[in-house]
């Protein structure tokens, strides 16, 4: 990761200037912009390693960038929220955002959230033994390429995406915890309140389609997590 290409899109300078300073003395290169339009020229013509993307930018808000972005790349993002805008960070990971990051925030946390974002998206995990190829159903999970497929089309998925659907998968018939999904999927421990595993869960049932009963693939298990129903083709 070290030299990973980081585009920075925050209208306060002042702090854009820290950030930048901060990210490049932890060896990332860093280019920041300061408006919506602009942020999403770039990021959709170069090619950078993640997006930390705010949400209040003039011209074009973040939340309308990351729609546009989702249309077409799968380019990491992590949004930076204001403190106690619940809204905007649940519509934030429902476009499609890796993560969140509520400001004012901490450069150290910045740092290691980027770099957890990272990782899952380059792939460290590959060598893992528990990623292997998996089909249960029509869904059919392929580890080298990181990608899924239902009933033979490929699937548009962010990194947390499709690491919550190879957890789910691995562990098909037993249900996964919440904390367990956000530690090994988002790389992160979930504070009270956070409703990021929820929200990405959502998204993944409404790319999976119903199962041939007319249920969703992934079950919710009320108070402790979800489970990867085990059901034929």
């Amino acid at each position: 990761m070290a030299g990973a290409r980081i585009l920075l899109a925050d209208d306060d300078r002042e702090l854009s200037e820290l950030l930048t300073r901060f990210l490049i003395r932890e060896g990332f290169t860093v280019e920041p912009v300061y408006d919506g339009e602009t942020v999403l020229r770039r990021a959709l013509s170069e090619p950078y390693d993640a997006l930390i993307l705010d949400i209040m930018l003039p011209v074009r808000s973040g939340l309308d960038v990351l729609r546009d972005l989702r249309a077409s790349t799968t380019l990491p993002v992590l949004m930076l929220t204001a403190l106690g805008d619940d809204v905007d960070r649940i519509l934030g990971l429902e476009i499609g955002a890796d993560d969140y990051l509520t400001k004012p925030c901490n450069p150290h946390e910045l740092a290691a959230r980027i770099r957890a974002v990272l990782r899952r998206a380059h792939r460290d995990d590959v060598d893992d033994p528990r990623l292997v190829d998996m089909r249960i159903g029509s869904v059919e999970l392929r580890a080298g390429t990181r990608t899924a497929l239902v009933g033979g089309e490929p699937l548009n998925l962010t990194t947390s995406e499709f690491n919550i659907l190879a957890i789910l998968m691995r562990e098909a018939g037993r249900g996964v915890s919440k904390d367990l999904l956000a530690e090994s999927a988002l790389g992160r421990k979930l504070p009270p309140f956070d409703r990021s595993i929820d929200v990405h869960i959502s998204r993944l049932r409404r790319k999976l389609g119903k199962a041939a009963d007319g249920q969703s693939v992934i079950a919710t298990l009320h108070g402790s997590g979800y489970l990867f129903r085990r059901l034929a083709d």
